[in-house]
């Protein structure tokens, strides 16, 4: 289930970041206006788009909001294999996401089974397992439309996909 408080409620920023029990600052209203129109974002995307709008942010105080925002439990912060951390807001559900090997697109699957935490280890050595972080990883449909047809067959890697990511390449 999707937080009410974070899509398309009535709540705004400044509450939310009360509510984790956090000092409201512009800086941090305008992380959490970013990662709510740019959901899976890097640090570094999140200070692009702040700063468009709060001029004076400096990324290092976009750094300390995500990281705060982690700590307080209001942003999720996923770690794709050879991928910058990303960053959501959607954090009250045990959902998991599918990554493009090609463009870096990412987006949320709910639990394919079962309640969480959606997979149940077949030992767990003891653990008490809280969270599964499952990521699927494929073409999306637009890269899969242009990708030679030996491309969608492959198996890249993540390192590969974030590879050619950054060099502007599928």
């Amino acid at each position: 289930m999707v937080s009410p408080a974070v899509h398309g409620s009535p709540a705004d920023a400044a509450t939310l970041i009360r509510n984790a029990g956090l000092r409201v600052t512009e800086s941090r209203r305008a992380v959490v206006d970013a990662l709510r129109s740019h959901p899976h974002s890097s640090a570094d995307a999140v200070f692009r788009l702040v700063v468009a709008s709060v001029p004076q942010t400096s990324l290092q105080s976009v750094y300390n909001a995500l990281g705060d925002f982690a700590d307080a439990g209001l942003v999720r912060r996923i770690e794709p294999a050879g991928r910058p951390g990303l960053f959501e807001l959607r954090v009250d559900d045990n959902h998991h996401h599918l990554v493009c090997t090609g463009c870096g697109a990412v987006e949320d699957v709910d639990c394919s089974v079962g309640h969480a935490p959606c997979l149940t280890p077949s030992d767990a050595h003891g653990f008490a397992v809280h969270t599964a972080e499952v990521t699927y990883w494929g073409l999306c449909a637009a890269c899969a439309a242009t990708a030679p047809a030996s491309v969608t067959r492959s198996h890249t890697t993540p390192e590969q996909s974030t590879e050619a990511h950054e060099e502007g390449r599928p």
